[in-house]
Parts: C-alpha cells; sequence; structure tokens
C-alpha cells in the first residue's frame, strides 16, 4: 500500500483529481501529438508520470463515473447504462471522508442525484443525469429507435461559446475560488474537479478555435467496412452521414480548440493551487472519462473499443512521484479510486480491482496485467467486452465473431486478425484473460435483464420512444 502520509510525522497529503470529458488519450502534445496545444497539460506530465496505455471502465459517461466512485467494474456494481446511475453507495468519497479529509467536487458528476448523500462533504455546481432518470432511449438496446439528436450535435460545429464552455469557466473559477480559500490548509482535501470540455457540442471558444486552420486539419481516415456490431452501433447514432469534408476538418478544429481550452482551465486550477501554496502538499491526478473516435473509422463519439474510445489520458503528479517519466505499464480508471483509499491510510476493498498509481509509477515498465473495459448501453445489440494485455487487445461480442489487434504491430487497429488461424492461441490467451474478471454471458444476461425491468419502471417501450431525447446533459442553472 502507497500512502499520502508522512509516518514519521502523521502529515498527510492532499489529492486533486482533474477529470475531463471525451478527451481521447493521444490528443496531448504529452503523447506525441503533432498538431494539438495542450502546454499545461505537458507541463504537468512533465513533473510526473504520463501513463500511455490508461483505459476507461466503459466508454460512456455515467456507467464510467459509477465505476470510478464505487472501485468497481460496471458487472459488480450495476451501474450498467446512462439511466443506471450512482446512487450514493459506498464509495472512494464516503471512505476518505469518513477519515476526516475534506471531500469536494466542482463540476459535472453524472450521479443519479444530488438530492441524496453521494459521499462529498460539498458538491458545488454539480450536474447530474437529467430528472433523476437520464438518456431513456438508450435503454431501448433490443429494438433501437434511430438516435435524432445525432444531427443536432454534428450541426452544433465552429467557434463560439457554448452553455458547456460557460461552464467549464464557472467550474474553473469555482475551483480557483475553493483552492484559496484559506480552510485548504487546516484540514486535508481529496478535490474532484470535473470539467466538460472537449464534450460535445463541438463549438471552441475564438481564441482557442483560432489555434487551429480547419483547412490543414487532416481528414479521418475512411470509413471501412466494420464489424457487424459496430455496422449496428453506428447505425443507431448516423453521426457520419452528417459529414461532409468540410464538416469533418471544423469538427476536428473545434475538438483541438477544445482541448487547448480545457487545458487553458487546468492551467488556471494548477496556477491556483501554486499560488495558495499547496502544490508541494497535493498529489495531482488527471484523467478523463472516455476517448473521441472524431471520424475514425467512420465513427463519431465514443461507445466503442477502438483506442480512440476506450483509451483514456492518465497522469500521477506529486511529491514522491517519479518526474518526467513516461511508461506503458498498464492503468485503469478504477486505479484513481484505489489510489485515493490507499493514499488516505486505507485498505483498498478487496472487491475493488484497481491498483495504486503511485505504485505502478515506481515499478518497472510492465504491459501484462490485463485491462477490461464493458460497455451495455445504448446502440448495443450485445454486451461488448475489451481486454487489452502485453500487445494484444481482444474484442468480445456475446453470441458474435471477436476482434483481435496487435497494439505494437498495428497502432490504428487496422487489421483483425480474429479470423486468421495462427492466432487462435492468442484469442484463448485473451478470452482466458477476460474470464477471470467476469463470465461475459452472463454479465450480457443480466444487463438486458436489469434494463427491462428498468423500462418497465419508467412506463414501457412507448412512453420511452416517446420521451424527447437529448444530445448532452443540460449545465446546470
Amino acid at each position: 500500500m502507497h500512502s499520502f502520509i508522512d509516518p514519521k510525522t502523521g502529515r498527510r497529503k492532499n489529492i486533486l483529481v482533474i477529470i475531463s470529458d471525451e478527451h481521447r488519450r493521444d490528443a496531448m502534445g504529452c503523447m506525441g501529438h503533432p498538431i494539438v496545444k495542450t502546454p499545461n497539460l505537458d507541463k504537468l506530465a512533465a513533473s510526473g508520470t504520463l501513463f500511455t496505455r490508461a483505459y476507461t471502465a466503459s466508454p460512456m459517461c455515467v456507467p464510467t463515473r459509477a465505476a470510478l466512485a464505487t472501485g468497481q467494474y460496471p458487472h459488480q456494481n450495476g451501474f450498467w447504462d446512462s439511466v443506471h446511475a450512482f446512487d450514493g453507495r459506498k464509495s472512494w468519497m464516503s471512505l476518505a471522508r469518513d477519515e476526516g479529509y475534506d471531500v469536494t467536487s466542482i463540476g459535472k458528476l453524472h450521479f443519479k442525484s444530488g438530492e441524496v448523500d453521494n459521499g462529498f462533504t460539498e458538491e458545488i455546481l454539480p450536474m447530474h443525469i437529467v430528472d433523476g432518470k437520464g438518456w431513456v432511449i438508450g435503454l431501448l438496446r433490443e429494438n433501437p429507435p434511430f438516435y435524432k439528436s445525432a444531427a443536432e450535435l454534428a450541426d452544433e460545429v465552429g467557434k463560439g461559446s457554448s452553455s458547456y464552455t460557460d461552464y467549464d469557466r464557472a467550474i474553473t473559477e469555482a475551483a480557483e475560488t475553493w483552492i484559496k480559500n484559506p480552510a485548504r490548509h487546516e484540514n486535508p482535501f481529496v478535490g474532484f474537479v470535473s470539467l466538460v470540455s472537449p464534450h460535445y457540442p463541438l463549438i471552441a471558444p475564438e481564441e482557442f478555435y483560432d489555434l487551429y486552420n480547419p483547412d490543414e486539419m487532416p481528414l479521418p481516415e475512411p470509413p471501412a467496412p466494420l464489424h457487424p456490431e459496430l455496422e449496428q452501433m453506428n447505425n443507431f447514432l448516423g453521426y457520419e452521414t452528417h459529414f461532409d469534408a468540410a464538416r469533418k476538418r471544423e469538427a476536428i478544429a473545434a475538438y483541438y480548440g477544445l482541448t487547448s481550452f480545457l487545458d487553458h482551465c487546468i492551467g488556471r486550477i494548477m496556477t491556483s493551487l501554486k499560488d495558495a501554496g499547496l502544490m508541494e502538499d497535493t498529489i495531482i491526478i488527471y484523467t478523463s472519462d472516455h476517448g473521441e473516435m472524431l471520424g475514425d473509422k467512420g465513427l463519431w463519439t465514443k461507445m466503442v473499443m477502438y483506442e480512440a474510445s476506450a483509451g483514456i489520458p492518465m497522469i500521477i503528479s506529486g511529491e514522491d512521484i517519479p518526474k518526467g517519466k513516461v511508461t506503458a505499464t498498464g492503468a485503469h480508471l478504477l486505479d484513481i479510486a484505489a489510489t485515493i483509499v490507499e493514499g488516505v491510510g486505507l485498505e483498498k476493498p478487496v472487491s475493488w480491482p484497481g491498483h495504486n498509481l503511485a505504485q505502478l509509477a515506481h515499478a518497472e515498465d510492465n504491459k501484462s496485467r490485463p485491462l477490461f473495459t464493458e460497455y451495455h448501453d445504448g446502440g448495443a445489440s450485445t454486451g461488448t467486452f475489451m481486454l487489452a494485455w502485453d500487445d494484444w487487445k481482444l474484442v468480445y461480442y456475446v453470441g458474435m465473431q471477436p476482434q483481435l489487434f496487435n497494439l505494437v504491430e498495428d497502432p490504428r487497429e487496422k487489421h483483425d486478425l480474429a479470423l486468421n488461424p495462427a492466432f487462435a492461441e492468442i484469442i484463448e490467451i485473451g478470452k482466458a484473460h477476460l474470464k477471470a474478471i467476469c463470465d461475459p454471458e452472463a454479465v450480457s444476461a443480466k444487463a438486458f435483464e436489469d434494463q427491462r425491468r428498468m423500462i418497465e419502471k419508467l412506463g414501457g417501450e412507448d412512453v420511452i420512444r416517446n420521451t424527447t431525447s437529448f444530445g448532452a446533459t443540460p449545465t446546470p442553472q
């Protein structure tokens, strides 16, 4: 166990988690991206350890945030989708608070409600799921409608302000105020600052959009034949049908602009931490809840298991964290829960699969750890599971042909090796790793069962079909 408490003096470190929304892992200068500008994240990575192989729990906001809160995979906690949201049960937040830490959230949570005790000392500017119900249209996996809101999101592209960038500015200002409060020196804290950029709408503030000339943005690789399940997903979303070449370039420029805007907000938060004299006493973790396909393979947003969607950025910085280290050791979103709980001096619950990021940062590179992701939300006709280990990635679709990629030889995941008999043994190794974590057939069946029950609870399929859909959760007033 790697605690952030000095065993001799009892001095307790603060922990600051900064999480964004829809930030693909490769879209940072410190990851070698040739276009996007992220000077503050690059500086944070240089001051600590950058994990180049980190994954989400589920490539969708609500289930992955519930997983982060509980320290457990969706199949363990039953928070499958964008309706089954975290409801205030045992979490790293409540455990840290019980140890005497001020545990404050600022910004997006995407939990069920702020009317229950979510484990925080205080929630500032929280965003929860709509009406405590969330994105109900995603429950209709067995007979999905066409997702009409995709057209709206694809249409909202360019420069300017949106309710989301306004929200991020408010979150950043609230975080600065909270950090500079003298009370931060009186009691150790765990701060959870949750920004929404670079999530849709792809509208970037002018000064950041103008960093990128749309005419110079490379087009994503052209659409190619997709796995049948991904074809089903694409038919549900239909984003690609709304983009011509010019629109794609504008969307990419706006996404990079939003990423630079996010970086600017993070820089402001880091400056406030330094100005408050708290930098040396604080462990900082940066991540995102999932990535963004950004037109690759004709796919937009998340929900799939390609690296651009399931991969996430992961940086840890602070005293006793190796400086300037870049490691291929596997990391996972659930590692944050384990790191916080052990960091405040507790034993990690035995049912939590996460590892301590501080320990991983100190260890030698090791790619052998199986890294697991699952998806049971809108557009998916079956349970989807991903297992990455060593150089390999297996994507397992219940009742369907799997996919297999060698991520070293084929980092763009262009060559599915699953049908090549020469790789049958590798597939079996991946399946063994997967089945050591869960029974995918049983898990998929349980997700559908719980979703059918929720459909009936909400009034039945017809009621859900007639419910007004939305492309992004409205910001709090």
